[in-house]
């Protein structure tokens, strides 16, 4: 016999499993990318708008006198919505830009999934405006 989960219980379930697929499908192609994320004590959602961090060195060159390759990185931030969540609102948006201006991020990615239709990768564009995407568009080389 199944237990019939609480809807809290229910959302912090699905939350999971959207980071754990989050986590596969990025990491086939993510080779030097690393993935932290900004879970609460007990494994739940935690204050802030962004969810993951995706992080890797730049190992391009650096024009800085100082700074040599490898020095700087590559910041992405991930927003994820799992099961029936809302999109981002417009008050969401402009956070993320304004986290994304703060630490130069290179992208703001929303990725969803929702149990039966599977997973969608989505980049924030000019305007706001969400464009479809994919892990490869985003993390490879």
């Amino acid at each position: 016999m199944r237990v019939k989960l609480q809807p809290s219980e229910k959302a912090a379930d699905t939350d999971r499993w959207t980071e754990i697929l989050f986590r596969a499908l990025s990491n086939r192609v993510a080779k030097r990318w690393r993935f932290v994320s900004f879970r609460g004590v007990g494994g739940g959602e935690w204050r802030g708008i962004v969810d993951v961090l995706a992080i890797r060195k730049d190992t391009s060159h650096s024009d800085h006198h100082l700074l040599k390759s490898g020095d700087l990185f590559d910041i992405v931030l991930v927003q994820m919505k799992g099961g029936s969540a809302k999109a981002p609102s417009v008050g969401d948006i402009a956070r993320l830009k304004a986290v994304a201006r703060r630490y130069r991020a290179k992208a703001i990615v929303l990725f969803s999934w929702k149990k039966g239709d599977g997973t969608t990768w989505q980049r924030l564009g000019r305007g706001g405006r969400w464009m479809e995407s994919s892990a490869k568009e985003i993390f490879g080389e």
